[in-house]
């Protein structure tokens, strides 16, 4: 059996605290079951999706700025500063509006990122602990990040404590504010004699906000980077998504979001192909391990014994020949169809972008809800081309997500 262990605990405790993503045992299992009820609630769905077409419509707002001005745009920035603010809506029931350029929300988004940064230069950096101790180089930037987004979100969890305390009748605000993940688990993590536990709460939704923002952003990124070296695939999701909602050709950004019911999304396989098909070659997270609880013998008959530390590389994985064909390496969504144009599923022993086994990401539908609501309002409204022509790369940023370096620079046309 594998577990985070206490390797991944001691390196991602800073940033990340006692939440879902760093611990094991009692405490994995407590905030599971929380999350996983939460996430299979009708009202979290209807609330997320209406976040989801507001931003979604919000960021082609922006993205018609830059095509009727003729200038290029940061994609990937954008993307992060949507999911951003779509998740912390979500979590937290407030509206960073980082897409507005709101100066607290984008200084949280920037030290948060920086923080996934030197977090994950722990991996790689033996003598980490000595420069914690000395408080230097990226370990005393880590400390420093860490502070601006703790003063952030206790302030946040505080003033809700105290908006949930002090309302003693329930008003309009109150109602749409409780839709929040933050309300509900301020409800549950209050003991007997009124008290909260902020730091629980601090860990549980900063693991959410990681788990929501980042790893949606870039795959957003990747998708349309690998949209623009097919521009067939915009053009088909465009076709795919007009169908699917029956909308109107004049239909404006903020209906045709609105005409994005749950029924159109799924049946949009193409885009959800094309989306999956994205993960496969540039999977949110590249890499990961676990700690083995105890000896043990893999399929392939490697042993394994307590406390080694297994890593597995998903973006290896998802270009590995002998799992997906010798066309391993192009992209192809069409391989994700059947005849019929049916989205067809594979093991997540295979296709490892949202793990697999008990610590599968609760997330994984949420994630695609979002994606395809953002990627058929914004490949409705425009076609994309990159700025530096059709044949510019790009190169990985180091961080626990997979990013790319320097942004996503693109240009857009209306259609």
């Amino acid at each position: 059996m594998m577990l985070q262990g206490a390797f991944n605990y001691e390196n991602m405790t800073d940033l990340l605290g006692d939440g879902i993503f760093a611990v094991d045992g009692d405490k994995w299992k407590q905030q599971r079951k929380i999350a996983s009820y939460d996430f299979s609630t009708r009202a979290l769905r209807d609330f997320s999706g209406s976040v989801f077409k507001r931003n979604a419509a919000k960021l082609a707002s922006i993205v018609a700025g830059s095509a009727a001005s003729g200038q290029s745009m940061d994609f990937q920035g954008l993307a992060l500063r949507a999911t951003m603010d779509s998740i912390f809506t979500i979590a937290f029931g407030l509206d960073l509006d980082t897409l507005g350029g709101s100066g607290d929300g984008t200084r949280f988004a920037a030290a948060f990122d920086d923080a996934s940064e030197f977090t994950l230069l722990r991996y790689v950096n033996a003598f980490w602990k000595a420069l914690r101790f000395l408080n230097v180089g990226s370990e005393a930037a880590l400390k420093d990040r860490v502070k601006v987004v703790d003063e952030f979100v206790y302030k946040r969890i505080r003033d809700r404590a105290r908006e949930l305390a002090d309302s003693k009748e329930q008003d309009p605000v109150t109602d749409s504010r409780q839709e929040d993940m933050l309300s509900r688990f301020i409800q549950t993590a209050t003991s007997e004699s009124g008290t909260v536990d902020y730091k629980y709460l601090r860990d549980i939704i900063l693991n959410i906000v990681i788990a929501g923002k980042d790893t949606t952003a870039g795959a957003l990124a990747w998708f349309l980077y690998m949209a623009c070296k097919h521009p067939e695939v915009q053009e088909k999701v465009c076709e795919e998504a007009r169908k699917a909602t029956n909308a109107s050709e004049t239909a404006t950004v903020d209906e045709f979001a609105q005409s994005l019911t749950d029924e159109a999304l799924n049946n949009m396989h193409y885009l959800h192909a094309a989306l999956t098909e994205t993960l496969r070659l540039y999977p949110s997270v590249p890499l990961d391990n676990k700690q083995c609880f105890g000896d043990d013998v893999l399929p392939d008959g490697s042993s394994v014994s307590k406390g080694d530390i297994v890593f597995y590389v998903p973006y290896a994985m998802g270009r590995m020949e002998y799992l997906w064909g010798e066309d391993a390496g192009v992209f192809r969504p069409e391989r994700w169809l059947d005849d019929s144009g049916e989205f067809q599923q594979q093991s997540p022993f295979k296709f490892t972008a949202f793990q697999a086994g008990p610590r599968i990401c609760l997330g994984k539908e949420f994630a695609y809800r979002q994606m395809k609501i953002f990627a058929a309002v914004l490949l409705r409204s425009f076609a994309f081309r990159l700025r530096d022509g059709d044949k510019a790369t790009v190169n990985y940023r180091t961080m626990i997500t997979l990013h790319i370096d320097q942004g996503l620079h693109l240009t857009a046309t209306a259609r």
